[in-house]
């Protein structure tokens, strides 16, 4: 299985829900950027077990808002690319689900970002038999996600690198480049940083 999720904290007790949902978002949001770009490989899996089981909380604690599903989506397809091999295929199904069931309570919730990870995860997960990875799909969503957030780093990021993979690499420069100038994210410094790297990297590669 490719790295999932090139994708979308320290390993401490997780701090408990704030009861404030914006709040337990940013944290979440932080958490998971700290887990994904500053631990070490072999950290990792066990910081986004730790995380899902928060998201997992935050989804039963706002059983009718879209924002904690999607944020149990990226946290389990990011855990499944941590951990790998066919013990992930499990979780990458669940993160599917998450985030199609984000998609019936509000397609548009935090900029299209449902959009955004299925469509990363249609593209990186094996096809059938192992599971349902399937390109014109992961297209769909990823441009979906692009009306929604445009000038976003993350689908830019996301379609230029699905287009990567399809062999385009002049319009994939161009979704690359438009990722890397997209607009700062206040209070994500940490995950703009890091999606930053990886979109040099893949520039660095063309």
């Amino acid at each position: 299985m490719k790295v999932l999720l090139a994708v979308l904290g320290l390993v401490l007790a997780l701090p408990a829900l704030a009861g404030d949902l914006q709040s337990d978002l940013q944290g979440i949001q932080q958490r998971w950027a700290e887990v994904q770009y500053q631990l070490p490989d072999k950290d990792r899996e066990g910081a986004f077990e730790q995380l899902a089981q928060q998201t997992e909380a935050l989804v039963a604690a706002y059983p009718e808002r879209a924002e904690p599903l999607i944020w149990h989506g990226i946290t389990l397809s990011t855990w499944a690319g941590a951990k790998g091999g066919l013990g992930a295929l499990g979780l990458v199904k669940e993160a599917r689900a998450a985030l199609e069931s984000a998609l019936t309570i509000d397609h548009a919730a935090l900029e299209g970002s449902a959009y955004t990870s299925l469509g990363s995860l249609y593209y990186q997960v094996p096809g059938w038999p192992l599971s349902f990875g399937d390109d014109e799909k992961a297209q769909k969503y990823l441009q979906s996600a692009l009306k929604l957030n445009p000038e976003g780093i993350d689908p830019n990021y996301f379609f230029g690198d699905f287009l990567l993979g399809q062999g385009e690499t002049k319009r994939a420069r161009v979704y690359l480049e438009r990722a890397l100038n997209a607009p700062p994210r206040p209070g994500r410094e940490v995950a703009d940083d890091g999606r930053r790297n990886e979109i040099r990297s893949r520039l660095a590669g063309l």
